[in-house]
This record gives structure tokens, sequence and C-alpha cells, in this order.
């Protein structure tokens, strides 16, 4: 059996998660329901859940509030949240779960049912990543979440991505490159519209590092690659080209 708390500091969304967690008929008891980080951070340091459901911003604080002061993190935890697309896509870069306000009971029980399956505590490098883009908003990189960890992207030093067979691999001005295991198409709402375009099915091309484009199609850069056009997406590349 799991053990739960719910953190949220609206009444009615915290009564609403209670009737539908119970309704689900999963292995899951809720200890209790908090409405601010200092009650949350008593309860959960006296009750040691095993999961807990957490709203980002809460009466005296936020999320992140929470985990640095409750010490010891080892429980999982689902983000209720009621952010932009934007944001949610920083919450799955820290590979941690989340149900969209209001909450749909159909999404919730997904998400609880992967906290069973996975049984796994966060980690603080998770924690930082969804605060870092989440609560801080640095919209000047990207965190890739790899085989081996997580991989911090800055848009500067990004020459382009190639996307072959579902996966992504991201070239920088400095000779490295990095293979993700998410095709490109989740990752180009990610790149600012005003330094990077989608030539091709398979790339997308940051134009600060766009030395020449052919009339065969082919854009040349600074660093010597030579990368296709497709012939669909040409006239967006040239307005944007000529635009500077």
């Amino acid at each position: 059996m799991m053990k739960a708390l719910i953190v949220e500091d609206e009444l009615y969304i915290r009564k609403g998660l209670l009737t539908m967690i119970n309704s689900l008929d999963k292995d899951i008891t809720i200890l209790g329901e908090c409405e601010s980080v200092k009650e949350a951070v008593t309860v959960a340091n006296a009750c040691k859940p095993d999961l807990i459901f957490l709203d980002i911003n809460l009466r005296d604080g936020n999320a992140f509030d929470f985990l640095e002061q409750v010490g010891t993190i080892d429980f999982q935890v689902i983000f209720i949240t009621a952010y932009e697309q934007y944001a949610l896509q920083a919450i799955k870069n820290g590979a941690i779960d989340y149900v969209l306000k209001p909450v749909d009971i159909d999404e919730l029980e997904q998400a609880i049912d992967k906290a069973l399956v996975v049984g796994k505590p966060i980690l603080e490098e998770q924690i930082e990543i969804v605060k870092d883009q989440l609560i801080n908003k640095d919209k000047n990189k990207l965190v890739l979440s790899l085989q081996e960890g997580y991989q911090v992207i800055d848009f500067k030093e990004l020459l382009y991505c190639k996307s072959d067979k579902g996966y992504t691999t991201f070239f920088l001005s400095n000779g490295k490159s990095y293979l993700a295991s998410k095709p490109i198409k989740e990752y180009e709402g990610q790149l600012p519209e005003e330094n990077f375009v989608r030539t091709h099915q398979s790339f997308i091309v940051n134009m600060t590092f766009v030395d020449r484009y052919d009339k065969n199609g082919y854009i040349y850069l600074k660093s010597g690659e030579k990368i296709p056009v497709a012939s669909r997406r040409k006239d967006d590349f040239v307005s944007k080209l000529i635009k500077g």
C-alpha cells in the first residue's frame, strides 16, 4: 500500500482530489491534506508519505519551497498545476509527472498508475531542472533527459538538431553532440522561433549560424555543415533569412 499526502491551497480541489483518488480504488491511503508549505513540511516529516500530490503555488510559497524545507526526499511527486503548456514541458524534462487543472480523473489515474509502477523517489537534480525552467523561467536553455543523466543546452551554442528514427541529436558549436530518445517534434516548440527554423522533417537549424543558402535547397553553416531545406519549407526559411 502506498501512503499519500495532498498539498493544495484550494479546499475544493483538495476535496475533489480526495474523492477521485478514493473512487479509483487504487492501493493508496491518504494520510492527510495540507494547504501551506509550513503545514506540508510538518506533516510530511511526521508521516513519511510515499507519494505527494503537490500544487505548485501554495498559500505561503511554492512547491519548491516545500521540497527544499522538507529534508530528505524519499517520496514521489505528482504536480497538480494550472500552468500553461510551455511549463508542462519543463516538468516532463525533470521526469516528474503532473496533472493539469481542472483535474481530469483519467489523467489522474494514469499518473497514479505510473507512480505505483515506478516506486522511486524523485531526485534533487530532477527538482532543480523543473525549478530552473518553471520558476526561474530560464528560456535561454533546454534541459535534455539523457540515458546517463541530464544535459543543459544553451541555445546560443546550438547549431542544429537532427532527427533519426525517433531520436534527436543536438549538435553544438563546440563540436559536442548529444543524443536524446525523443523525436524532433518534442523539442520544436521549446526552441525560440526568432532563431530556430524547421527546414526539413529531420532538421531544425539555428539561423545565427547560417552562412549561405543555395538554390539547390541546401543551407551551409559557418561551421561547414550542409543542411537540406524541404521544398514546402523553402518559402518560410528564405523569408526569415532575408529578414535577418
